[in-house]
């Protein structure tokens, strides 16, 4: 049984004031980022501020039209709206326009559209419309490679650009399986993972094949609490692996080390797997599996990071992870970044008064640096005040997820959230030099059309849902 709503009524109105302020705030921070005294007026439409206010405008008739939009449309339309995302990432890579050394713009008679940010949100909408619609249980091996496939295809995608920065949003949406079910240990497993990409980047192949090997052999012995049989079985796993590697330098000295190493470790690993089941050692054959998959991730993180970053990606991650240290190059941004922020004191020096940002120390202000104009222009409490109307816009949106009655709005809910919490927090930890630069905007407040009218269809979309929440009876 349905029943009539009043859509607008029933829209959550504290959230769409949130998103009006904050795109008010962005506005004035981009004219004050890019602010010349020969172009004074705030409309000025040969600026950048003038563009933004004209994008600012169109994103609320697009709320508008979200908003009246049945709320079948989006779950009906959501596979839809996926395939012709990756169509337009295929295309891009043909057809588009080179800018920054990246391959990701569409340019229409001086517009330029970004189909990756617009691949947020149809990805997310046909996450939730498999997740709702599957009768598999989410831990179900082939319901888990089906929403691998959803989320990495346009990852894969996005990554040939190469766009690394939209690329990790993406990932972000696998913290949804986890409100839906999934098995906590995959968490624990994700965070190890997470560990041994930054330990790939830190230390060499064969250091960290050797610190795997051993941290697998010292949880054998804690698991097997029989040292004696750990320990032979250690030792038999070190004897093949060097018999291995004997034969390697006697067949083929001119192997990698590091193929030699690899092949050594998994002879070994072999070996030590027969001997486990011999005596039925449960929790060994997983050990080993865990052991083998670390090694060959630990290998391909550096084919990644040598293949596939861009120079200046490969740069800003090391400057972030102590590895380099190039103040006139790669960290100038950071640097500039944070004096400017810092520069800005409790209070900040005043509205068009930064002169960091006067005078054009930090390049990409108005964009990807435009919390820095804040930071400066209103200091510790105005950054504050940003950062608190973020957080609490991200728990109402939560709030609003939690109180769907329908699978589809409540997956949909958290997904929007995921991507806006990882945004903000790469954002602005990018400008204060916590995490690397890679690129990627402040959710309504950075200059730039596409990922302004992508983040308003998105949270419409979101508010759509819960304004008919009540609609359908169940």
């Amino acid at each position: 049984m349905s029943r009539k709503i009043n859509i607008w009524t029933n829209l959550d109105w504290i959230t769409v004031l949130i998103y009006l302020f904050l795109m008010f705030v962005g506005w004035l921070s981009i004219y004050s980022a890019v602010y010349d005294e020969a172009h004074q007026s705030i409309f000025d439409t040969s600026k950048s501020y003038g563009k933004q206010l004209i994008w600012i405008i169109a994103a609320i008739i697009v709320a508008a039209a979200v908003v009246m939009t049945d709320s079948k449309f989006f779950p009906f339309f959501a596979y839809p709206f996926y395939g012709f995302s990756i169509l337009l990432l295929l295309l891009v890579l043909i057809f588009g326009v080179e800018i920054n050394g990246q391959k990701a713009w569409f340019q229409f008679a001086g517009l330029q559209i970004q189909p990756a940010e617009f691949a947020k949100l149809a990805t997310a909408l046909a996450m939730a419309r498999y997740l709702s619609g599957t009768k598999q249980k989410i831990n179900d091996p082939r319901a888990l490679f089906n929403m691998g496939i959803i989320i990495l295809l346009p990852v894969l995608l996005i990554m040939l650009q190469p766009d690394a920065g939209s690329a990790v949003v993406f990932l972000s949406l696998v913290l949804i399986m986890f409100r839906e079910g999934l098995n906590g240990y995959v968490v624990f497993f994700m965070g190890v993972f997470l560990v041994l990409s930054v330990l790939a980047l830190l230390m060499t192949e064969t250091g960290m094949v050797i610190l795997l090997v051993s941290m697998a052999f010292i949880t054998h012995l804690i698991l097997g609490k029989n040292v004696k049989l750990s320990l032979k079985g250690g030792l038999l796993m070190g004897l093949t692996g060097l018999t291995v590697m004997g034969i390697f330098y006697l067949l083929s000295p001119e192997t990698a080390i590091d193929i030699k190493l690899i092949v050594s470790v998994l002879a070994g690993s072999v070996i030590l797997f027969i001997v486990s089941l011999i005596y039925r050692k449960r929790y060994a054959p997983l050990l080993l599996g865990f052991l083998v998959t670390a090694i060959i991730y630990t290998y391909s993180v550096d084919y990644v990071f040598e293949n596939m970053l861009m120079p200046h990606q490969k740069s800003r991650i090391n400057i972030v992870l102590g590895i380099d240290d190039d103040p006139q190059g790669q960290s100038y941004n950071i640097n500039q970044s944070k004096i400017a922020i810092g520069s800005g004191g409790l209070t900040g020096k005043g509205f068009l008064q930064g002169t960091q940002t006067k005078f054009n120390f930090v390049p990409e202000q108005s964009t990807d640096f435009i919390f820095c104009t804040i930071g400066e222009e209103f200091g510790f409490a105005g950054s504050l005040t940003i950062i608190s109307l973020f957080i609490f816009l991200l728990i109402r949106l939560l709030f609003l997820a939690e109180r769907q009655r329908s699978a589809f709005a409540r997956i949909y809910g958290y997904s929007l959230v995921a991507i806006l919490f990882t945004h903000i927090t790469i954002n602005i930890g990018m400008t204060i030099g916590l995490v690397p630069v890679i690129g990627i905007p402040l959710p309504f407040i950075s200059y730039g059309g596409s990922s302004l009218w992508a983040f308003t269809i998105m949270l419409f979309i979101f508010l759509r849902l819960d304004a008919s929440r009540t609609q359908y009876l169940s």
